[in-house]
């Protein structure tokens, strides 16, 4: 099987995309959503470019953290972040907030894996299969798994309230 380095999945919301961004651009909510993440401590309170958090992350028995930079943050737009272990990169997450013709929100939660080539890539994917169980190769469909169980719940959450 060929290695995949990026991934997205999409949900259609019926609620405002400020409320949908505001939903996923707040990282103390994404223990809310991630079947993953199931705590993270964010350094500052304004959500923009540069605002750093940690994600505390469990797969099974398994437990780790990631270092995390927000990248992109547009209100009712996109939100992104930069993940990195140990000062490495090894990935980027994000969400696109855009309306589509019959009015409702189409929500993409994307992923980028950045372990593809240069300093400490080989590195990062070790450390990836050591703290999460799953190899590199793998990671994309675990992401998607997730991604898929994610949307869901926001999707579930924003349109019951």
């Amino acid at each position: 099987m060929e290695r995949q380095w990026t991934v997205e999945e999409s949900v259609v919301i019926d609620a405002a995309p400020e409320r949908v961004y505001e939903a996923v651009a707040d990282p103390r909510r994404m223990g809310e959503w991630s079947p993953e993440v199931f705590a993270v401590w964010v350094r500052g309170r304004r959500v923009v470019p540069g605002l750093s958090f940690v994600g505390f992350n469990r797969i099974g028995a398994r437990v780790w953290f990631t270092t995390c930079r927000v990248t992109e943050a547009v209100p009712g737009r996109a939100f992104a972040f930069r993940v990195t272990t140990f000062g490495v990169p090894v990935a980027v997450w994000g969400y696109r907030v855009e309306t589509t013709d019959d009015g409702s929100i189409r929500l993409t939660e994307h992923w980028e894996d950045l372990r593809q080539a240069g300093r400490g890539a080989a590195f990062a994917s070790l450390l990836g299969r050591v703290f999460t169980g799953v190899p590199a190769d793998g990671r994309a469909e675990v992401n998607r798994q997730g991604m898929r169980t994610t949307l869901t719940r926001i999707k579930t959450a924003l349109e019951a309230s």
